[in-house]
């Protein structure tokens, strides 16, 4: 048997789990507003009417 240390090998690299990470996010976001803009969450289409009471001038005073 050697007396040997052990190795550590370092690849360097660790910018590619940012890259997975950002692509992610894009993915997400894009997918949620084709979902929201096409209806398929939270905005439903409701038809308020609103009637204004009818406002009669006034007459003008007559002397």
């Amino acid at each position: 048997m050697s007396d040997r240390e052990p190795t550590v090998i370092n690849a360097g690299g660790g910018s590619g789990g940012w890259a997975v990470a950002a692509i992610l996010l894009i993915v997400i976001i894009a997918g949620g507003l084709i979902l929201f803009e096409g209806g398929y969450l939270g905005t439903r289409n409701v038809d308020i009417d609103v009637s204004l009471p009818k406002v009669e001038v006034p007459q003008p005073v007559t002397k």
